[in-house]
Protein backbone atom coordinates (compact mmCIF):
# COMPACT_ATOMS: atom_id res chain seq x y z
CA UNK A 1 0.00 0.00 0.00
CA UNK A 2 1.25 3.38 -0.71
CA UNK A 3 0.61 4.58 2.67
CA UNK A 4 2.13 2.06 4.64
CA UNK A 5 5.41 3.37 5.99
CA UNK A 6 8.61 1.82 4.25
CA UNK A 7 10.38 -0.81 6.71
CA UNK A 8 13.98 -1.44 6.48
CA UNK A 9 15.43 -4.73 6.44
CA UNK A 10 16.68 -6.22 9.99
CA UNK A 11 19.90 -7.60 8.77
CA UNK A 12 23.69 -7.32 9.23
CA UNK A 13 24.12 -4.43 6.73
CA UNK A 14 21.66 -2.43 7.86
CA UNK A 15 22.33 -2.74 11.45
CA UNK A 16 26.38 -2.24 10.32
CA UNK A 17 25.40 0.89 8.81
CA UNK A 18 23.31 2.15 11.53
CA UNK A 19 25.63 1.62 13.67
CA UNK A 20 28.28 3.51 11.97
CA UNK A 21 25.72 6.61 12.15
CA UNK A 22 25.56 6.48 15.30
CA UNK A 23 29.20 7.62 16.05
CA UNK A 24 29.74 11.43 15.36
CA UNK A 25 33.26 12.60 14.42
CA UNK A 26 34.51 15.48 17.10
CA UNK A 27 36.61 18.08 15.14
CA UNK A 28 39.51 19.76 16.52
CA UNK A 29 41.73 21.35 14.06
CA UNK A 30 43.64 24.15 15.42
CA UNK A 31 47.43 23.26 15.62
CA UNK A 32 46.69 20.22 13.56
CA UNK A 33 49.48 19.10 10.55
CA UNK A 34 48.59 16.65 7.52
CA UNK A 35 48.82 13.63 8.71
CA UNK A 36 50.78 10.47 8.51
CA UNK A 37 48.19 7.06 7.47
CA UNK A 38 50.98 4.96 7.00
CA UNK A 39 51.39 1.77 9.52
CA UNK A 40 53.81 -0.90 10.59
CA UNK A 41 52.25 -4.07 10.21
CA UNK A 42 53.80 -7.52 9.91
CA UNK A 43 57.54 -6.08 9.69
CA UNK A 44 56.23 -4.32 6.64
CA UNK A 45 55.36 -0.83 6.08
CA UNK A 46 52.25 0.16 4.53
CA UNK A 47 50.80 3.73 3.20
CA UNK A 48 47.39 3.27 4.39
CA UNK A 49 45.58 1.14 6.82
CA UNK A 50 43.35 0.78 3.82
CA UNK A 51 43.85 -2.47 2.98
CA UNK A 52 41.59 -5.80 0.73
CA UNK A 53 39.17 -7.93 2.32
CA UNK A 54 40.21 -11.81 1.50
CA UNK A 55 38.27 -11.73 -1.63
CA UNK A 56 37.67 -15.24 -3.11
CA UNK A 57 36.45 -16.00 -7.07
CA UNK A 58 37.01 -12.95 -9.07
CA UNK A 59 34.78 -14.13 -11.87
CA UNK A 60 33.60 -12.46 -14.66
CA UNK A 61 37.00 -10.54 -15.90
CA UNK A 62 39.15 -10.37 -18.68
CA UNK A 63 42.27 -10.91 -16.52
CA UNK A 64 42.30 -12.78 -12.78
CA UNK A 65 39.99 -10.15 -10.58
CA UNK A 66 42.45 -11.19 -7.80
CA UNK A 67 45.31 -10.67 -9.74
CA UNK A 68 44.56 -7.28 -10.69
CA UNK A 69 43.55 -6.60 -7.21
CA UNK A 70 46.88 -7.18 -5.69
CA UNK A 71 48.06 -5.00 -8.40
CA UNK A 72 46.16 -2.30 -7.93
CA UNK A 73 46.00 -2.89 -3.89
CA UNK A 74 49.85 -2.86 -4.31
CA UNK A 75 49.78 0.30 -6.40
CA UNK A 76 48.29 2.31 -3.70
CA UNK A 77 50.43 0.83 -1.05
CA UNK A 78 48.23 -1.21 0.83
CA UNK A 79 48.31 -4.84 2.12
CA UNK A 80 46.44 -7.66 0.06
CA UNK A 81 44.29 -10.36 2.08
CA UNK A 82 43.95 -13.15 -0.76
CA UNK A 83 40.65 -15.75 -0.37
CA UNK A 84 40.06 -19.14 -1.64
CA UNK A 85 42.29 -19.97 -4.44
CA UNK A 86 44.10 -23.03 -5.47
CA UNK A 87 47.90 -23.36 -5.58
CA UNK A 88 48.24 -22.07 -9.45
CA UNK A 89 46.00 -19.13 -9.07
CA UNK A 90 47.97 -18.46 -5.57
CA UNK A 91 51.43 -18.33 -7.65
CA UNK A 92 49.86 -15.97 -10.08
CA UNK A 93 48.90 -13.50 -7.58
CA UNK A 94 52.17 -13.70 -5.89
CA UNK A 95 54.19 -13.13 -8.92
CA UNK A 96 52.61 -9.65 -9.85
CA UNK A 97 55.03 -8.93 -6.18
CA UNK A 98 52.47 -7.15 -4.23
CA UNK A 99 52.57 -7.84 -0.26
CA UNK A 100 50.37 -10.62 0.20
CA UNK A 101 48.27 -12.60 3.44
CA UNK A 102 46.56 -16.12 2.44
CA UNK A 103 43.40 -16.94 4.26
CA UNK A 104 42.79 -20.45 3.93
CA UNK A 105 39.52 -22.23 4.67
CA UNK A 106 39.37 -24.83 7.36
CA UNK A 107 39.82 -27.99 5.13
CA UNK A 108 38.41 -30.82 6.61
CA UNK A 109 41.97 -31.92 4.53
CA UNK A 110 44.48 -31.44 7.10
CA UNK A 111 46.96 -31.57 4.09
CA UNK A 112 45.50 -29.16 1.87
CA UNK A 113 45.68 -26.81 4.88
CA UNK A 114 49.38 -27.39 5.29
CA UNK A 115 49.96 -27.46 1.63
CA UNK A 116 48.50 -24.01 1.35
CA UNK A 117 50.34 -22.29 4.28
CA UNK A 118 53.63 -23.69 2.68
CA UNK A 119 53.20 -22.37 -0.41
CA UNK A 120 52.39 -18.88 0.85
CA UNK A 121 55.35 -19.03 2.91
CA UNK A 122 57.57 -19.55 -0.24
CA UNK A 123 55.98 -17.31 -2.43
CA UNK A 124 57.08 -14.58 0.15
CA UNK A 125 53.74 -13.72 1.74
CA UNK A 126 53.73 -11.47 4.77
CA UNK A 127 51.29 -13.58 6.52
CA UNK A 128 49.17 -16.20 6.93
CA UNK A 129 45.57 -17.00 8.21
CA UNK A 130 42.61 -19.22 8.64
CA UNK A 131 38.71 -18.15 7.50
CA UNK A 132 37.01 -19.77 10.34
CA UNK A 133 34.06 -18.21 9.37
CA UNK A 134 33.19 -21.52 6.88
CA UNK A 135 33.57 -24.18 9.58
CA UNK A 136 29.34 -24.52 9.13
CA UNK A 137 26.70 -23.84 6.87
CA UNK A 138 23.69 -21.96 7.46
CA UNK A 139 21.80 -25.00 8.26
CA UNK A 140 25.22 -25.86 11.40
CA UNK A 141 26.59 -28.88 8.69
CA UNK A 142 30.20 -28.78 8.38
CA UNK A 143 30.34 -26.15 5.05
CA UNK A 144 30.97 -27.10 1.82
CA UNK A 145 32.99 -24.49 -0.21
CA UNK A 146 32.78 -25.03 -4.04
CA UNK A 147 32.99 -28.65 -3.89
CA UNK A 148 35.40 -28.59 -1.08
CA UNK A 149 34.75 -29.73 2.31
CA UNK A 150 35.31 -27.83 5.15
CA UNK A 151 35.47 -29.42 8.77
CA UNK A 152 36.10 -28.58 12.60
CA UNK A 153 38.92 -26.65 14.43
CA UNK A 154 39.68 -26.50 18.09
CA UNK A 155 42.54 -24.73 19.60
CA UNK A 156 44.96 -27.30 19.51
CA UNK A 157 44.61 -26.84 15.37
CA UNK A 158 44.98 -23.21 15.55
CA UNK A 159 48.33 -23.79 17.78
CA UNK A 160 49.44 -26.02 15.71
CA UNK A 161 48.86 -24.07 12.47
CA UNK A 162 51.06 -21.04 13.63
CA UNK A 163 53.54 -23.43 14.48
CA UNK A 164 53.54 -24.73 11.47
CA UNK A 165 54.72 -21.82 9.55
CA UNK A 166 57.41 -18.76 10.02
CA UNK A 167 54.85 -16.07 9.31
CA UNK A 168 52.29 -14.82 11.06
CA UNK A 169 49.29 -16.83 11.59
CA UNK A 170 45.71 -15.08 11.73
CA UNK A 171 42.07 -16.16 12.41
CA UNK A 172 39.30 -14.26 10.56
CA UNK A 173 35.97 -14.37 11.64
CA UNK A 174 36.42 -13.30 15.20
CA UNK A 175 33.67 -11.46 16.65
CA UNK A 176 33.52 -12.22 20.63
CA UNK A 177 35.93 -10.61 22.47
CA UNK A 178 36.92 -14.01 24.53
CA UNK A 179 37.54 -15.59 21.43
CA UNK A 180 39.91 -12.68 20.55
CA UNK A 181 41.89 -12.96 23.72
CA UNK A 182 42.25 -17.01 23.29
CA UNK A 183 43.54 -16.33 19.89
CA UNK A 184 46.50 -14.47 21.49
CA UNK A 185 46.78 -17.03 24.06
CA UNK A 186 47.18 -19.42 21.20
CA UNK A 187 49.95 -17.70 19.63
CA UNK A 188 47.83 -16.47 16.63
CA UNK A 189 49.46 -13.60 15.21
CA UNK A 190 45.96 -11.12 14.75
CA UNK A 191 42.82 -11.22 14.21
CA UNK A 192 40.16 -10.24 11.37
CA UNK A 193 36.87 -9.26 13.36
CA UNK A 194 34.01 -9.75 10.95
CA UNK A 195 31.34 -11.61 10.45
CA UNK A 196 31.72 -12.78 6.80
CA UNK A 197 28.64 -10.33 5.19
CA UNK A 198 26.35 -11.65 7.30
CA UNK A 199 26.66 -15.58 7.53
CA UNK A 200 24.72 -15.20 10.88
CA UNK A 201 21.35 -13.06 10.30
CA UNK A 202 21.50 -10.09 12.84
CA UNK A 203 25.03 -11.14 14.07
CA UNK A 204 26.83 -8.14 16.08
CA UNK A 205 28.45 -5.59 13.82
CA UNK A 206 32.64 -5.72 14.00
CA UNK A 207 31.91 -2.15 14.82
CA UNK A 208 30.08 -2.62 18.12
CA UNK A 209 32.72 -5.30 19.76
CA UNK A 210 35.95 -3.70 18.65
CA UNK A 211 36.28 -2.07 21.97
CA UNK A 212 35.89 -4.92 23.99
CA UNK A 213 38.66 -6.84 21.59
CA UNK A 214 41.15 -4.25 22.04
CA UNK A 215 40.16 -4.08 25.78
CA UNK A 216 41.27 -7.88 25.53
CA UNK A 217 43.91 -8.53 23.80
CA UNK A 218 45.66 -5.12 24.69
CA UNK A 219 47.94 -2.29 22.40
CA UNK A 220 49.80 -3.50 19.84
CA UNK A 221 48.47 -6.56 18.73
CA UNK A 222 47.08 -6.26 14.96
CA UNK A 223 43.31 -6.22 14.85
CA UNK A 224 42.10 -6.26 11.52
CA UNK A 225 37.85 -5.24 10.61
CA UNK A 226 36.00 -6.20 7.83
CA UNK A 227 32.67 -5.14 7.94
CA UNK A 228 31.24 -3.08 5.05
CA UNK A 229 33.44 -0.18 5.22
CA UNK A 230 33.18 2.13 2.10
CA UNK A 231 34.36 5.34 2.89
CA UNK A 232 37.40 7.12 5.03
CA UNK A 233 35.17 8.28 7.74
CA UNK A 234 34.04 4.81 7.99
CA UNK A 235 37.43 3.60 8.69
CA UNK A 236 38.53 6.29 10.53
CA UNK A 237 35.40 5.04 13.29
CA UNK A 238 36.91 1.82 13.33
CA UNK A 239 40.39 2.65 13.60
CA UNK A 240 39.34 5.04 16.58
CA UNK A 241 37.30 2.49 18.50
CA UNK A 242 40.12 -0.04 18.08
CA UNK A 243 40.94 -1.70 15.33
CA UNK A 244 44.86 -1.48 13.79
CA UNK A 245 43.83 -1.85 9.95
CA UNK A 246 40.69 -1.75 7.66
CA UNK A 247 39.61 -4.37 5.05
CA UNK A 248 37.39 -3.30 1.97
CA UNK A 249 35.48 -6.10 0.20
CA UNK A 250 32.41 -5.35 -1.81
CA UNK A 251 33.50 -1.77 -2.37
CA UNK A 252 36.47 -2.66 -4.55
CA UNK A 253 34.11 -5.57 -7.18
CA UNK A 254 32.33 -2.86 -8.97
CA UNK A 255 35.81 -0.39 -9.55
CA UNK A 256 38.02 -3.74 -10.55
CA UNK A 257 35.04 -5.13 -12.78
CA UNK A 258 34.97 -2.03 -14.34
CA UNK A 259 38.70 -0.67 -14.47
CA UNK A 260 41.15 -3.83 -13.30
CA UNK A 261 43.67 -2.82 -11.19
CA UNK A 262 43.37 1.15 -11.67
CA UNK A 263 39.74 0.55 -10.32
CA UNK A 264 41.43 -1.04 -6.91
CA UNK A 265 43.99 1.71 -7.05
CA UNK A 266 41.72 4.32 -7.00
CA UNK A 267 39.16 3.26 -4.49
CA UNK A 268 42.31 2.23 -1.79
CA UNK A 269 43.21 6.02 -2.34
CA UNK A 270 40.33 6.93 -2.66
CA UNK A 271 39.19 5.59 1.13
CA UNK A 272 42.49 6.64 1.94
CA UNK A 273 42.53 10.31 0.51
CA UNK A 274 39.10 10.49 2.96
CA UNK A 275 40.43 8.90 6.04
CA UNK A 276 43.46 11.64 5.84
CA UNK A 277 40.84 14.34 5.47
CA UNK A 278 38.91 13.00 8.57
CA UNK A 279 42.03 12.39 10.39
CA UNK A 280 43.41 16.19 9.72
CA UNK A 281 40.45 17.72 11.66
CA UNK A 282 40.48 15.34 14.90
CA UNK A 283 43.74 16.44 16.23
CA UNK A 284 46.08 13.18 15.78
CA UNK A 285 49.38 13.64 13.48
CA UNK A 286 49.45 9.93 12.90
CA UNK A 287 47.16 6.79 13.37
CA UNK A 288 48.85 5.86 17.02
CA UNK A 289 47.18 9.69 18.65
CA UNK A 290 43.96 8.07 17.16
CA UNK A 291 41.34 7.01 20.16
CA UNK A 292 38.17 6.92 20.66
CA UNK A 293 38.35 10.57 22.26
CA UNK A 294 37.47 11.72 18.51
CA UNK A 295 33.65 10.20 18.73
CA UNK A 296 30.72 11.64 19.80
CA UNK A 297 27.98 8.52 19.74
CA UNK A 298 24.46 9.88 19.62
CA UNK A 299 23.11 7.48 22.06
CA UNK A 300 24.33 5.51 24.50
Amino acid sequence: MANEPHVRPFDSDTITEDYFREFLIQPRTIGSVRPDISLQLFGRRFETPVMTAALSHLTGLKEDGLVEMARGAAAAGALTLVGMTQAEQYAAIAATGAPLVRIVKPFADEDKVMAQLRQAEELGAVAVGMDVDHIFDRNGEYDVVFGEAMGPKNWDDIARYCAATRLPFLVKGVLHPQEAALCKQAGVGGIVVSHHHGLVPTSVPALMVLPEIRAQVGPGYPVLVDGSITDGVQALKALALGATAVCVGRALIPPIRENGPEGARQTIARISAELRGALARTGAAELSALDASVLRRVRS
